[in-house]
């Protein structure tokens, strides 16, 4: 595996190949160096373009040339650096230089970093910046993309009201140019979008130009990040970022990472702005409760936080995947009640979770398929649009690629709930089929013959 930087104290990440170092000491507010984000929108975006002839190539934008000439001044970039900016399909990349073999390692100059702490775990990305209209966010109505994309937009408005109260106004001598409510956003879209984390004693660090590579699904591995020892000074030692490759890279071809292998698509939508085409990635979250007017409510709490779960549980379900295993016991303790409910019984305390794995009695059986049912059919009907209305615009193409996004997201949304309200009503049409509590508990007193017949009634 190569490295492509060593950096000191930068994110977690690795691919193929060049070292630069910092110290902790030199680490450097994010205003040190301009704006440039991910995705520009480029003319020609068929073929890659390294900033080599940057000077005389009229496809590489002034703010990256910018960009590039700060990089070379602060001794971040130098003739042995690999890899270089460039004009890419996804818009700006990182683009090699030279071949880069497998275990090859360069040595490169220093880097300044820019380091912001989130002070939530719910730090995103937003959609907001995807969709800044009103109109393009009725695209994505119904979806379970919208509630999440409004519920971070509001969350970010009252942080920032918060910050502008107590950072901003009380030490006004430290911003002398006006921040607004956008300038916020922008900062929260760059940290959930290019920020690298799980690094020694830091939540998030910035690291100008490492931060330009793009995701690939053909990646499907997370190890490119790593902190490697190295030189921070003439007598002193400190650890340093190094961005790697699993495989060799040519000259000219753009180096990509995985940027996560466990996020959905909308996930991906709202933090980077895309889609991607790995499978599994097409995703719906399924919330169950346990309602508070259940009269079982608490034995059935107990029950639930007893084996990891709570009063709420989601679960999500995978566009052409099994059911998560623990959702069909979760399930059947939420529709327990009348004869069976003798399972909440202290003396089943032990085994209750181990009786709920397995069908408890026809009737249980039938609500849950039912609730299941009515939930998908209930989400369906938020749609403005069907699957097949989507599956046509894709197919007929041309599409806004905010509004591709938007339609994207939606059928794949839409066929998941499809297909767990197929697999609900099947299971109801073979209830008459499957094996219940009283079936079972009749085998193993063996009051059942060879062929399912009741021999004989227990008193």
């Amino acid at each position: 595996m190569t490295a492509l930087f060593s950096l000191y104290h930068a994110p977690s990440a690795s691919f193929p190949s060049t070292s630069f170092g910092t110290p902790l000491s030199t680490l450097k507010h994010l205003s040190s160096f301009p704006r440039i984000k991910r995705t520009l929108q480029f003319k020609r975006t068929l073929f890659i373009n390294s900033l080599l002839s940057a000077e005389s190539d009229p496809s590489v934008p002034p703010q990256v040339q910018t960009f590039w000439q700060w990089l070379r001044e602060e001794g971040v970039v130098s003739s042995k650096t690999p890899v270089r900016p460039g004009v890419v399909p996804e818009g700006l990349g990182l683009v090699t230089q030279r071949d880069i073999a497998k275990t090859e390692r360069e040595a490169g100059g220093r880097l300044p970093m820019a380091t912001l702490y989130r002070h939530s775990s719910r730090v995103y990305q937003f959609y907001y910046i995807l969709c800044r209209s009103e109109e393009e966010l009725s695209e994505i109505q119904g979806t379970q993309l919208l509630s999440t994309t409004l519920d971070v937009k509001k969350y970010v408005q009252s942080e920032f009201l918060k910050v502008k109260k107590e950072v901003i106004l009380p030490n006004r001598q430290l911003f002398p140019f006006p921040i607004s409510l956008d300038d916020f956003f922008w900062a929260f879209g760059i940290i959930r979008s290019r920020a690298f984390s799980r690094l020694r004693g830091q939540s998030l660090v910035l690291i100008p130009l490492v931060d330009l590579i793009n995701h690939s699904h053909t990646v499907t591995t997370e190890d490119h990040a790593h902190e490697i020892p190295g030189p921070a000074g003439l007598f002193s030692w400190d650890l340093l970022f190094s961005l790697r490759s699993p495989a060799p890279v040519k000259a000219g071809e753009q180096v990509f990472i995985q940027y996560n292998l466990k996020k959905s698509n909308a996930e991906f939508v709202l933090d980077y702005g895309f889609v991607d085409l790995m499978p599994g990635r097409d995703k719906y979250m399924l919330t169950l409760k346990i309602s508070e007017s259940d009269p079982y409510f608490g034995d059935k709490l107990d029950i639930a936080e007893s084996n990891d779960l709570g009063q709420t549980a989601c679960f999500d379900i995978i566009l052409d995947r099994p059911l998560p295993p623990t959702m069909f016991p979760y399930l059947r303790l939420i529709a327990l009640g009348g004869s069976d409910a003798f399972l909440l019984e202290s003396s089943f305390t032990d085994s209750v979770w181990h009786h709920l794995e397995l069908p408890v009695s026809r009737a249980n059986e039938e609500l849950l398929c039912r609730s299941v049912q009515h939930v998908c059919k209930s989400a369906l009907s938020g749609y403005h649009t069907t699957l097949e209305e989507d599956e046509k615009l894709k197919e007929e193409g041309n599409l806004d690629p905010r509004l591709e996004i938007a339609v994207g997201i939606r059928a794949a949304e839409k066929k998941v709930l499809q297909q767990i309200e197929t697999i609900f009503n099947e299971r109801e049409l073979g209830l008459d089929g499957l094996e219940y509590y009283h079936d079972r508990r009749l085998k193993e007193l063996g009051l059942v013959g060879e062929q399912g017949e009741i021999i004989c009634q227990p008193k």
